[in-house]
């Protein structure tokens, strides 16, 4: 059985496409640098990345902790964590554990900081995942995250299709295709969407942190243009979801979907559309 996560980075976020992947290499370093910079590590400090992915934040932690410091490297897909032992070629400093952070198999008190890039989103039990990531925490321990918030931008109005006002010749048709999606029966698809930023924070209240900073931003704008429309159909938005490409072919005849891409793909290539988007940096200290 296949890896959602693995192959979600490998190939389905970009695409299979070099320009697309590298494009996602540009969007991410800089929520690399903000989730660590409000992690304020300091040398001989122990780090968990849970959900390490492929390391992006792990790996930008390890010349802060310098020599007499350790990162945990946590993550529920085994083939993610190989690809960061690769990475780690034997780095006595780096330690590998497969878990989800609803039931991390460390210590109570036994790390200096937790990251999170895009985790909790996928967890249904976030409360419990809070309240982890506090036991494990020393006193003083730092939390610092970044989680979309996409409750903001889903589900989208029933006349628009990924932000493009849809012809109400087409609505009936643009209906079906969003149906693949919302009919996704499982709990982590759910849980990317059935909460707002006042819940998280919440969360990570309730869990027992003591000092909480939360910064959402919020965007409304017009769509980019895409260069390569046959790429940007094949990304898939998350781990657990359908790429549109998918999507148009399970919910339409092939001569449907040549009428809906007739009237799709030079939208999509000039940007005609909204984009909704919302994300929030949190910082917390124990």
């Amino acid at each position: 059985m296949s890896d959602p996560w693995s192959e979600w980075h490998k190939t389905r976020r970009h695409g299979g496409d070099a320009a697309a992947l590298e494009e996602t290499r540009r969007f991410v370093v800089p929520i690399r640098e903000r989730v660590l910079d409000g992690a304020r590590i300091a040398p001989g400090d122990t780090v968990l990345d849970a959900g390490c992915g492929e390391g992006l934040i792990g790996f930008g932690a390890l010349p802060l902790v310098g020599e007499d410091g350790a990162v945990i490297f946590g993550d529920i897909s085994d083939e993610l964590l190989d690809v960061c032992r690769a990475i780690a070629d034997g780095d006595p400093r780096c330690s590998f554990v497969k878990a989800p952070v609803t039931d991390l198999p460390l210590a109570d008190e036994s790390v200096d900081v937790v990251t999170l890039r895009s985790v909790v989103i996928y967890v249904p039990e976030k409360q419990r995942a809070f309240d982890e990531v506090f036991r494990v925490l020393k006193p003083g321990g730092r939390l610092s995250l970044f989680e979309p918030v996409n409750s903001f931008g889903y589900p989208e109005p029933d006349d628009r299709f990924f932000g493009i006002r849809v012809p109400d010749e087409l609505v009936e048709a643009s209906d079906r295709v969003k149906d693949v999606w919302r009919s996704l029966d499982l709990p982590e698809h759910t849980s990317m969407h059935d909460w707002a930023e006042r819940d998280l924070l919440g969360w990570v209240e309730s869990a027992g942190f003591s000092r909480i900073a939360y910064d959402v931003h919020y965007d409304v704008k017009p769509t980019e243009p895409v260069a390569n429309y046959d790429v940007r159909i094949r990304q898939a938005g998350n781990p657990l979801a359908p790429t549109i490409d998918e999507a148009l072919d399970r919910a339409l005849s092939p001569a449907e979907r040549q009428r809906f891409e007739a009237w799709l793909r030079p939208r999509v290539e000039a940007g005609d559309g909204v984009w909704r988007m919302a994300h929030g940096y949190l910082v917390a200290t124990k």
